[in-house]
């Protein structure tokens, strides 16, 4: 009897029937594209495949991919990720938020899901603005961002989603951009992941917050301003690789190489494994420093899903499969007698 082989699926076939309705210029039709593209590559059958999203303009992402999808509540779509793993392990899970969405409500559930594993592709678009609501300052915004929600300048200090990924716990922690060359690869990454992978993803708001990053990926100002980690290799940026990273004692700094006999040799190297210089790197603060794209930090941990499926196991090798109604009735139970229907207990 000959094999059933799958069809090979490609870009478009993930793209849903539904006109994608974002503001004309937005960072989102980038990333679709890209995510679109990775999930033809990874093999997954459409049936497969879930995207979950919370409230947000990023989360309109379900409607556009032809799969399946839940557009859930504001801030609580990691509470229906991971009824969903838990349930069916083998399901290929997306979920997609942003900076409002996954840091403001929903900021609680999201460093649960990170330090449980869950075995989900966690997208946070971070525009640094509620676009939805009409321009009002986020969890990410700049302090003395001006919005209509902060006439005078908002006066929060920003949360850096990075820094919390990594001190959540999560175990696939990485950052792009909406333009760069290399979001594809990152996501790619992400989906081998076996846990919980977050990638944040910066993204233009060209009506709210447009221009925020431009000078991260503006063709003129790019090179100069982002450091690509890759593992393995020295920490090496600039429009003519000329510029660097190196520690002085446990402090970063920009170096140029040729400059005083520095050479490549004398930079720091980049180590996926290592949470310290993942950490290091998260806290480093554009313009001082470039901005670093790429994986910071991954590592081996059991999923979630894994941990239930083995507890539920080990409960049925010791105690049997058991029925609902010994459940039930288990535990401390209790009969009420002497029980009047028209005037309640009675002596």
């Amino acid at each position: 009897m000959s094999e059933t082989k799958l069809p090979v699926l490609k870009a478009k076939d993930f793209a849903s029937d539904q006109e994608v309705r974002w503001c004309p210029g937005c960072g989102d039709y980038a990333i679709l594209n890209a995510v679109q593209r990775v999930v033809a590559q990874t093999g997954h059958s459409r049936e497969n495949t879930v995207f979950i999203s919370g409230i947000g303009c990023s989360s309109r992402f379900p409607y556009y991919m032809s799969t399946y999808g839940f557009h859930s509540i504001h801030g609580r779509a990691p509470g229906f990720v991971t009824g969903l793993k838990v349930a069916n392990p083998e399901l290929d899970v997306w979920m997609v938020t942003g900076d409002g969405d996954g840091f403001s409500i929903g900021g609680n559930h999201m460093m649960h899901i990170l330090r449980r594993n869950v075995d989900v592709n966690i997208m946070l678009f971070n525009n640094r603005i509620y676009g939805l609501t009409k321009g009002q300052y986020s969890p990410t915004s700049e302090q003395g961002k001006k919005t209509k929600s902060t006439p005078m300048g908002s006066l929060d200090f920003p949360i850096d989603p990075i820094q919390v990924a990594l001190a959540a716990g999560g175990t696939f922690v990485a950052r792009s951009t909406d333009k760069d060359r290399g979001l594809a690869d990152v996501l790619t990454e992400a989906s081998k992941h076996r846990g919980s992978s977050f990638c944040e993803i910066y993204q233009n708001c060209n009506i709210f917050n447009d221009g925020a990053f431009e000078d991260l990926t503006g063709k003129d100002t790019r090179e100069d301003n982002v450091l690509y980690l890759e593992h393995g290799k020295p920490m090496v940026f600039g429009k003519n690789s000329d510029k660097g990273l190196r520690l002085i004692g446990n402090r970063p700094e920009v170096v140029t190489l040729g400059e005083g006999g520095v050479s490549e040799d004398d930079l720091l190297f980049h180590d996926e494994t290592n949470h310290a210089l993942a950490t290091m790197l998260a806290c480093l603060h554009h313009p001082e420093f470039p901005e670093p794209l790429g994986v910071f930090y991954r590592e081996d941990r059991p999923t979630y899903e894994t941990l239930v499926a083995d507890q539920v196991a080990e409960a049925k090798e010791k105690r049997g499969a058991g029925t609902l109604d010994d459940l039930f009735n288990a535990g401390d139970t209790y009969v009420l007698e002497g029980a009047d229907s028209n005037h309640g207990l009675h002596d």
